[in-house]
């Protein structure tokens, strides 16, 4: 088994290096189904990453292992920073072959909520991101994705998605007011083309400020690892004045301790952490502590 998850996962390896050899050659052809754009490569990309599940059994593991499973099958997927931001109008992007930290999260939960179904085709993954992406799961405009993360986290709540675990494994307040996006509309090209979107972004902001929310200070990190499973999701909080969440990532234990597996601006690359989660946070000046997200099983 372990032999053929490494020729297997090796294939799929080379596949995607060639896949961003022909990206550098010349400019892919897109696939359009309804409101969703899908590059040709991605579509190549799905069909393995299927055929890779199916051979390894990926329906038959654990929601936790499932998830571990299938982030490692990105690693070495190259980073690339507003893939979601290329668009004149807001559009269903799939892109599994560049990704920022939540775009991966993203791809990743689609993918094992595709797999608990009877069929994986790209209309039941792209409906799965479009869920997971999406507030309520129906893309209408640029203030309907999920910009924010702890918003992200609230709505696949109520999604039946995920469970926010950081209270009940010893997290404490996370007082933050949360305006960055109305603070910088000129960062983001939609709100300077499009102003009234400015305004349903503040409405999200001042209804995520009046609700609470918890964190797992970085001091405190180290105490909790052995609460945290394989393939919890990781959100970092950040010192950044008006941004809830700076990095997200999946738990993955390594020698015992708690590491991340993420896509990584610095190494331009989806890897696993070399340094454990907690003494990673406390070398970056800006990071403060960590909410803790399980991903629930379908039933």
């Amino acid at each position: 088994m372990k032999n053929r998850y490494l020729l297997l996962t090796t294939v799929f390896f080379l596949f995607l290096a060639s896949c961003q050899a022909k990206m550098e050659k010349k400019n892919m052809g897109q696939e359009l189904t309804e409101d969703c754009q899908v590059d040709s490569i991605d579509l190549d990309i799905l069909n393995s990453l299927n055929q890779i599940a199916k051979n390894l059994q990926y329906d038959s593991l654990t929601t936790e292992d499932q998830i571990i499973e299938i982030g490692k099958l990105f690693l070495q997927t190259p980073y690339v920073g507003g893939t979601l931001e290329n668009n004149v109008n807001e559009e269903l992007v799939i892109n599994l072959h560049q990704l920022d930290c939540t775009t991966y999260l993203e791809n990743v939960l689609a993918l094992s909520q595709t797999l608990k179904q009877s069929q994986v085709s790209t209309s039941n993954f792209s409906k799965n991101i479009e869920l997971i992406r999406y507030r309520n799961g129906q893309l209408n405009d640029y203030t309907s994705r999920l910009h924010y993360f702890t918003d992200w986290i609230i709505n696949n709540e109520k999604k039946r998605l995920v469970k926010n675990i950081t209270q009940e494994i010893g997290g404490e307040p996370y007082f933050k007011t949360i305006n960055f996006m109305s603070s910088h509309v000129s960062s983001y090209p939609a709100l300077v083309k499009d102003s009234s979107l400015i305004e349903k972004i503040k409405e999200t902001e001042k209804r995520l400020n009046s609700q609470q929310h918890f964190y797992i200070p970085e001091n405190k990190i180290q105490q909790v690892e052995d609460k945290i499973h394989n393939g919890d999701f990781i959100a970092i909080t950040t010192r950044i004045k008006g941004l809830d969440v700076s990095h997200t990532g999946i738990a993955i234990h390594i020698n015992e301790r708690l590491h991340l597996m993420h896509a990584s601006s610095n190494a331009k690359k989806v890897v696993i952490s070399e340094l454990p989660l907690a003494e990673k946070i406390q070398k970056n000046s800006l990071q403060t502590g960590i909410i803790v997200v399980r991903v629930i099983s379908k039933q």
